[in-house]
């Protein structure tokens, strides 16, 4: 189902903050023993025609925004500089435009500055499919760091209201090591899921596990992110598929076919405290520190989830 509906705005918040390895067992519990390996079972069948959200020639249906000039001051509370803001996609100075790689059309992201691309259509109960790879390039402040995207769902708000740089999201994580990993964008997005704890993880120390313990996702807290359940991301340089199905205010990621997150409950946080369901919005393929191609993007309407299982 596409519209053209719109939430209200919501106010950035500050760098999420770091819990320590204890604090993350109190909110994980003991670590997992074992890991599991899931599968993906009950497929939803489209309940409609499949639309490319990608032409193939152009970015006339996305919108392209940067933040700030020098990355570096994304997280700060105060950069003391402007957004660089709204720009026309289809040029090397913007940093998105329409290229051929491995002989076909593809949306390339410098990744230089940092911002994102939002597509025009405000979305809701889809399966969307999409293949990225990494580029040659990372950029400062980042460099020796692993190449990182996103994939941002139930986005709404402003441009730039969330670090002058993107809007209120949910994040399917594309990191190399992390993709994946479930991150609430925004002071005032949630999401729940369960998880164990994992001392190998920089912190939170929080992976994806099922039936795990529940825990609200809660931006600058040390539940901020999760990690995606395993690594199925495949070497630099070949493409990845990444499955994203939407139901309501649920979610579930899929790397290369494998199951790696599910979040349900994603909500807003009125200015009452009260908490609202985000059941729509515009997605965002980010550029934060690597060139990265997007191509072969399509979305269908489900009226269903698929499940995660667990195969010893």
């Amino acid at each position: 189902m596409l519209s053209l509906v719109s939430l209200a705005a919501l106010v950035p918040v500050a760098v999420p903050a770091q819990g320590a390895p204890g604090q993350a067992q109190t909110t994980g519990g003991e670590p997992a023993a074992t890991p599991q390996r899931l599968v993906l079972t009950d497929l939803p069948r489209a309940t409609g025609t499949r639309v490319t959200l990608f032409d193939g020639r152009t970015l006339n249906d996305w919108r392209g925004w940067l933040g700030y000039a020098d990355p570096a001051l994304t997280y700060r509370a105060d950069p003391g500089a402007r957004p660089i803001g709204a720009v026309r996609g289809g040029s090397d100075g913007a940093g998105f435009a329409v290229r051929r790689i491995d002989g076909a059309p593809a949306i390339w992201i410098r990744g230089r500055t940092w911002g994102s691309l939002v597509h025009r259509a405000d979305l809701r109960d889809y399966h969307l499919r999409l293949q990225y790879r990494w580029g040659d390039r990372t950029w400062a402040p980042r460099i020796g760091q692993p190449p990182n995207n996103g994939l941002l769902y139930h986005t709404h708000g402003s441009p730039g209201e969330v670090f002058g740089t993107w809007r209120p999201s949910m994040e399917f994580e594309i990191m190399q090591g992390s993709t994946g990993m479930a991150v609430v964008v925004g002071g005032k997005v949630r999401g729940r899921t369960s998880v164990t704890t994992d001392p190998s993880l920089i912190a939170p120390h929080l992976r994806f596990r099922v039936g795990g313990r529940r825990i609200d996702m809660v931006n600058n807290t040390p539940t901020w992110n999760v990690e995606a359940a395993t690594d199925a991301e495949r070497p630099a340089g070949q493409w990845n598929t990444l499955d994203l199905y939407v139901l309501g205010d649920r979610a579930i990621h899929v790397v290369n076919g494998v199951p790696v997150a599910e979040i349900t409950d994603i909500a807003t946080i009125a200015p009452d405290g009260s908490r609202r369901p985000l059941t729509h919005g515009h997605i965002q393929l980010q550029s934060e520190g690597a060139e990265t191609w997007f191509r072969a993007i399509t979305i269908e309407p489900i009226d269903a989830l698929p499940r995660i299982v667990v195969r010893q």
